[in-house]
């Protein structure tokens, strides 16, 4: 890890803001669902994301090709993210709120150590465990109605931890990438091949609709948000705070991103607050907060 004092100040900014456009992309998404369907959103958001990567990166070689020996390493975890885990995260967010859906999303890097454990043989710590149960506690509070009912979508609710699912052996998957390309080329190519993956479902399922829809120019922006920020901006930021940084103390900012979501779905599409999301958002986000520290007697691998 880079000392302290050698840390650029633009470096705090710039996880700041990733973290922001993260938590407001569910917002974005949700005024384009709103017109659109998910696969459909999916599609034109890795797009625009793709194209605009390619064009804005690969003149300066930040963009690598990649080895005949890692294509098939590239297509199984673009095959889970963005492909798996845009259509669990999509249409959980139809079916439920912005704020459910950043905060049960939000419980990945909680439950990663867990796989880790499993595939990766890499052990848990107290504060993992103490993270898990805080994160499922704290999600069990807000999808609960007053007379102690579901009061979400159970459909939604498993498309959202679906995506959880897929995100997290994605996160194993990537491990192995980062060995042997940077985060920009990792980034840019699982997003084309997320795009192949997405066109033929698209043809056969949402193409003539396609062609019938009108969409406002609220939902137009929207989109052009998600895929400049959201899909590209927020991941280059990241990839800076990572590097100055390191990906434990990077992953702390991810609290963030259920509070962001919150107050901008409160303030720009009116989404109705209970105690109970308040205090659900508060538990989770200390869940995933506790989940990140590390024993001062072990090595942080950065």
């Amino acid at each position: 890890m880079i000392p302290k004092s050698s840390i650029p100040v633009f470096v705090y900014p710039a996880a700041v803001l990733s973290m922001l456009f993260w938590g407001m992309s569910f917002v974005w998404s949700t005024q384009v669902l709103e017109y659109y369907s998910p696969i459909t959103t999916i599609l034109l958001r890795l797009l625009i994301s793709s194209v605009l990567l390619f064009l804005l990166l690969k003149p300066f070689g930040l963009i690598e090709n990649i080895r005949k020996e890692h294509l098939g390493l590239f297509l199984l975890s673009a095959l889970f993210n963005p492909f798996l885990y845009f259509i669990g995260e999509n249409y959980g967010l139809k079916l439920t709120t912005p704020t459910v859906s950043a905060v049960v999303i939000a419980t990945i890097p909680v439950l990663t150590p867990v796989f880790a454990y499993f595939l990766l043989k890499e052990k848990l710590t107290i504060f993992n465990y103490i993270g898990i149960m805080l994160s499922f506690a704290g999600v069990v509070i807000m999808l609960m109605g007053k007379d102690l009912t579901l009061d979400v979508s159970a459909v939604g609710l498993g498309f959202l931890f679906f995506a959880v699912i897929t995100g997290i052996i994605y996160s194993v998957l990537l491990k192995k990438l980062t060995v042997h390309y940077n985060a920009l080329t990792i980034i840019t190519w699982q997003n084309i091949l997320g795009f192949i993956y997405m066109l033929p479902v698209f043809l056969i399922m949402d193409v003539s609709t396609f062609l019938e829809i009108k969409p406002g120019p609220g939902a137009i922006r929207s989109l052009i948000l998600l895929a400049v920020f959201a899909s590209s901006g927020a991941f280059i930021l990241y990839t800076i705070a990572i590097k100055y940084l390191g990906v434990n103390k990077s992953n702390v900012y991810t609290n963030l991103i259920p509070v962001i979501t919150a107050i901008f779905s409160f303030y720009i599409i009116q989404e109705e607050f209970t105690m109970n999301k308040l205090a659900g958002i508060l538990v989770v986000v200390g869940g995933v907060f506790l989940s990140q520290i590390r024993s001062r007697n072990k090595q942080i691998i950065k």
